[in-house]
């Protein structure tokens, strides 16, 4: 393995004007940096990262913990933080904790032991996984989701304000037996979309009943069951708003295979924009989230931190939009 002695012996330099070349310090003479950089080029040099690292007490990574790779609402999410890291000279590793708070744990082990420069999390159910990073002082961004009792940078949605939205959109079109399907209690944007669906009703002048709610799991499978429960009530919904994107596609595949139609049989709004939602047919209602900007916010709050790490933390709010669609014409 070519070291900076081979370097600096091919360039006729000390290993410390090499240092210094490879730093980018520019008080080094232009011929002497010349012969460095040809000798490097020559020889296929490449800096020992390990030993990097150990100097300088943590890595150029940023992680990022998603709490489900399958759902595309990440995929947007994580190319804008990757964009802000390039800028910044950081390098993205991806970690999936599958909604597995003993996986998240093990991540945020992993990230401490491997001194890396910055997490951003999509947290799980429980705060041990982002307890042990926010004790350990290491840069912190906590996104999509809070988690109570930790005091970190967080980059959300507006969630409440989104379904309420959603649901008014379905009151306006003349449905007043709505259902929703929402994922688990303990998850905040959970809560806080059943919470706007709860507003919503009651500004219409629409009687809560929580025989017409369903806790699922933020998956497919959840919302297929979900919906079919629904369908089995001897009174079954007219409108559903449904709080993220896999539990609709669940939701629309029970439909299918029962045969109910939307919006004939009944009208569909989801929460979270899906790729395909305007080539379906009939195309699907959603509230949109603003996914590259919630990336891009949480690297330039990690960025922020980095730079300034004693500064109160700050709560970052982005707002949804509502795309109207044919899910959810109005009621004939």
């Amino acid at each position: 393995m070519t070291t900076i002695y081979d370097v600096a012996r091919r360039s006729g330099v000390s290993p410390a004007t090499v240092s210094r070349v490879l730093s980018g310090r520019r008080n080094v003479d232009p011929e002497l940096s010349e012969k460095v950089r040809a000798a490097v080029a020559e020889l296929g040099y490449r800096p020992n990262g390990v030993a990097r690292n150990l100097r300088k007490s943590s890595t150029n990574l940023w992680a990022v913990v998603i709490s489900d790779i399958e759902n595309p609402f990440f995929t947007s999410l994580v190319r804008g933080l990757e964009d802000v890291a390039q800028t910044e000279g950081y390098h993205v590793v991806l970690c999936n904790s599958d909604e597995d708070p003993a996986k998240e744990a093990a991540y945020a082990s992993a990230v401490l032991t491997e001194q890396m420069a910055g997490v951003v999390i999509s947290p799980t159910s429980t705060a041990e996984g982002v307890q042990l990073l926010a004790d350990a002082k290491i840069p912190l961004v906590m996104i999509d989701r809070r988690v109570e009792g930790v005091e970190a940078d967080t980059v959300l949605v507006d969630n409440e304000h989104g379904a309420f939205e959603g649901v008014k959109h379905l009151i306006d079109g003349g449905y007043r037996r709505i259902a929703c399907i929402t994922g688990p209690r303990k998850v905040s944007t959970a809560m806080d979309r059943l919470a706007g669906y709860r507003s919503a009703l009651r500004g219409g002048g629409i009687r809560y009943d929580k025989d017409l709610v369903r806790h699922a799991d933020f998956r497919e499978a959840g919302g297929y069951a979900a919906m079919e429960s629904l369908l089995e009530l001897d009174d079954p919904p007219e409108a559903l708003f449904v709080t993220n994107n896999l539990m609709t596609v669940g939701a629309l595949e029970c439909l299918a295979k029962k045969g109910v139609r939307a919006p004939h049989d009944i009208a569909i709004v989801g929460f979270d924009d899906i790729p395909w939602a305007d080539l379906v047919i009939p195309s699907l209602t959603t509230v949109a989230q603003p996914t590259y900007e919630l990336g891009r916010t949480a690297g330039l709050l990690l960025k922020d931190r980095t730079a300034a790490p004693g500064r109160p933390p700050s709560t970052v709010t982005l707002r949804t939009e509502l795309h109207i669609r044919a899910t959810s014409a109005p009621k004939q």
